[in-house]
């Protein structure tokens, strides 16, 4: 559950993001602003029950491909194979980190 919290304050990360760069009016302004509360919120929910090191390391590289991925099919950012690549690799470390995470807690090592 609290990773779900976790993927849940990414996607909302996104959101923030984008309207960061695209918001024009007081209610996308608004949407904005709630975005960032929701996903910061999320992620401290799930930073209470989980390590905050991976917590934050997993939120920021979802954000980071989804904000990626937006830009490429949303806002028509040319597609590059190097960025494909690098996503990939980024999404490798974010699985690797929850998994890691996983495995210390199965042996009983709590961070």
């Amino acid at each position: 559950m609290n990773w779900l919290k976790v993927i849940i304050a990414s996607v909302f990360e996104v959101v923030w993001v984008i309207g960061l760069k695209h918001a024009v009016g007081v209610w996308m302004w608004a949407g904005t602003i709630f975005a960032i509360g929701i996903s910061f919120y999320l992620m401290i929910m799930a930073g209470k029950r989980l390590p905050v090191g991976t917590v934050y390391a997993v939120f920021v590289g979802l954000g980071t491909v989804g904000t990626v991925l937006a830009d490429i099919f949303l806002f028509g950012e040319p597609f590059q194979l190097s960025k494909l690549v690098l996503i990939l690799l980024l999404l490798l470390g974010v699985i690797g980190l929850k998994v890691s995470t996983d495995k210390q807690k199965a042996k009983g090592v709590e961070s």
